[in-house]
This record gives C-alpha cells, structure tokens and sequence, in this order.
C-alpha cells in the first residue's frame, strides 16, 4: 500500500527525514511511532504530495507519491483539522463533499461514524478540540477509502474519546482498510498496531511487527541482598540478559524459567520476594532505541 526508498527532506542545512525506507502493507494498521519533531508528520506530507522530496522515491496505492489520481482512494488528517468555523461540522463536510463529488448522505454516514450527528448543526468555532479533531477523521473518511493515514489522531481527546478512536480504527481495519497510523502515545501504538517503525532524528530506526518490538518473555526478580541475586541472575541469563529496573531485575528468561531460578538464588543465600513473568512493554522498548546509553556497566540502568 505504501511504500518508500531513501525518502529525504533537507530544509537548509537540516535534515529532517533522512534515508527513509519503510513499507506498508494492506489491511494492516501500521504505527509510525516517534517523539515529537522525529519527522513523522514530514514523512507524511511527503507520502501525499504536500512536500515535495529532497531525495529517494515513494509510492502509494503503486503509483508515484505526490502526483494526482483521480481514483487514488486516500483519505488523510495531517497536523490538525482546517474548517470554516462560522460553518456547522455538518455544513463543512457538505463543502468537502461537494469539492470531492460525494453527495450528502455520506456527509451524514462519517459523522455517525465518528460519533458526532448530535452536534452536527454546531458552529465549529464552538466546538472543543476534541471534537475539531474527529470531525476531521470524519472528512478523512469520506469516499471510504482504501487507505487511511491519521497524523497524532487522539490529540485532544478525553480517554473516552481515545478509546472510541482506537476502536475505530481497528474497525477499519477489520473492513480490510490500512490504516497508517502516527502517534508519540506508545501505549496506544502498542494497542493497536500490527506493525511499527519506529523514527527519532528523521531516521527510521527499525520496522518490524510490535511482538517482535516488545521480544520475548522475561523474569521480573525482586530479592535481597541485591548483589548476591544480581550474581545470580548474570550466571543464568548473561552478562547482556540481566537489567535493572526501579522495581527489581529483568531477566531474560522464559517463564518457566522461574522454578530453577528460585532454586539457585536460595541456594546462594539470597532471599527472594518475588519473581514474576513479564514482558517489555513498547514504552520501555522505545526509550531503549532513542536514548543515548550509558557506558556499559551492570551499575549502570538504561533509561527506561
């Protein structure tokens, strides 16, 4: 569905997307996850012909990205909604419709869609940030396009209304639509998601599905005294398969795991409070990639 080759963007002597390779894939939701100012939303502008490239190639839909398609079937919210704000949300998406060739009644099916026909007849200067924000899904979702790309989506939403909008977009996907999908909130790429990239500093660090992201299972250990257990732990897992968290230590152990490592710290001396399965959440993943490591010392706990 999408698709680019050493995508760059330079403004001057700064880069903000520099070498982007990414790719896609249909019926998927994709999450193109970074801090704020990591060039997603560039990528983005790019990927629908908003900004024109430094450098490097993108296709959508497999034809060239940038060039207009009468047919090309995408639907997009980039940045923030733009609407007339004397007019009604309804009103404003009548004059998207009509620039767009469709009639009123699919105006009336994407407010019912994105939850807003009760406030239809509102002036949009009036209406909160969170609803300017799902009237603007609402016009990306005009036409029922093949693909759908949601810059930051639950800006401005209360948890209920976060909650609406990843139900959303997993229905879409569901109906076969791909949804690429960028945010900075990682708990929320991690819900949804069937793949990530991840980009910081306008490079795409990694791309992969989020299960592989996150890796496999790990041992949380809470014991005392912590050196004696940390010896433990290195001789079981590594050196490398050991990290310290503000609750503990992680092991890079599988689950069952657990009894012979209970074993061995009791046999050391150590007494154990509690070891418990775990996996790495996205967040902790994600911090690991972005931050800049400490020099290499089991003293030493990476930013987390």
């Amino acid at each position: 569905m999408v698709t680019t080759e050493a995508l760059t963007k330079r403004y001057g002597d700064r880069v903000a997307v520099d070498n982007v390779s990414m790719t896609v894939r249909r019926g998927e939701v994709y999450g193109f996850l970074g801090p704020n100012g990591a060039g997603k939303t560039t990528t983005l502008r790019m990927l629908l012909g908003l900004v024109r490239p430094t450098a490097g190639s993108a296709s959508i839909l497999g034809r060239p990205a940038g060039r207009p398609h009468p047919d090309l079937r995408v639907g997009a919210l980039i940045e923030g909604p733009g609407f007339h704000p004397y007019l009604s949300g309804r009103d404003n998406l009548r004059t998207v419709a009509r620039f767009r060739g469709f009639a009123d009644a699919e105006v009336e099916r994407v407010l019912e869609r994105v939850d807003l026909a009760g406030r239809a007849t509102d002036k949009y200067k009036g209406y909160s940030l969170g609803m300017k924000q799902r009237l603007g899904v609402a016009a990306a979702l005009m036409g029922d396009p093949e693909l759908v790309v949601l810059d930051e989506p639950t800006n401005g939403l209360d948890p209920a209304g976060m909650a609406d909008m990843r139900a959303l977009v997993v229905d879409l996907a569901r109906g076969g639509q791909t949804v690429l999908l960028s945010s900075h909130l990682l708990a929320e790429v991690q819900e949804i998601c069937d793949r990530v990239g991840v980009i910081n500093n306008g490079r795409l660090l990694r791309e992969s599905t989020v299960a592989e992201m996150r890796g496999g299972s790990s041992l949380r250990v809470r014991a005392t005294p912590e050196p004696e257990a940390l010896a433990v732990a290195m001789r079981l897992a590594g050196d490398d398969g050991v990290r310290r968290t503000p609750t503990g230590l992680a092991l890079d152990l599988p689950a069952d795991a657990a009894p012979h490592v209970v074993r061995e710290l009791v046999q050391a001396g150590v007494d154990v409070l509690e070891v418990t399965p775990a996996e790495r959440s996205l967040e902790e993943v994600f911090f690991e990639m972005t931050t800049v490591p400490a020099p290499t010392s089991v003293d030493k706990e990476p930013v987390s």
